[in-house]
């Protein structure tokens, strides 16, 4: 069942930490936004394999939107 991990603020994706077929555990840092010039790492919440990465450096994201999908 895959896991998706959603963006916890509205902002903009600072860094991609992690690749598609990447092996993360838990509390692994994916990505990391900036808003409000602050930088908010945003953690796997789950053991698993990066299936996706639907975000690029640079990128505006929505609080909600899905930036990482983990099998």
């Amino acid at each position: 069942m895959p896991t998706d991990v959603e963006a916890h603020i509205t902002g903009t994706v600072f860094k991609v930490e992690t690749t598609a077929g990447a092996q993360v555990a838990e509390g692994d840092v994916l990505v990391i936004l900036e808003s409000m010039k602050m930088e908010m790492p945003i953690e796997a919440p789950v053991s698993g394999t990066v299936s996706e990465v639907r975000v690029q450096e640079g990128e505006s994201v929505d609080e909600g939107q899905v930036l990482v999908v983990l099998d």
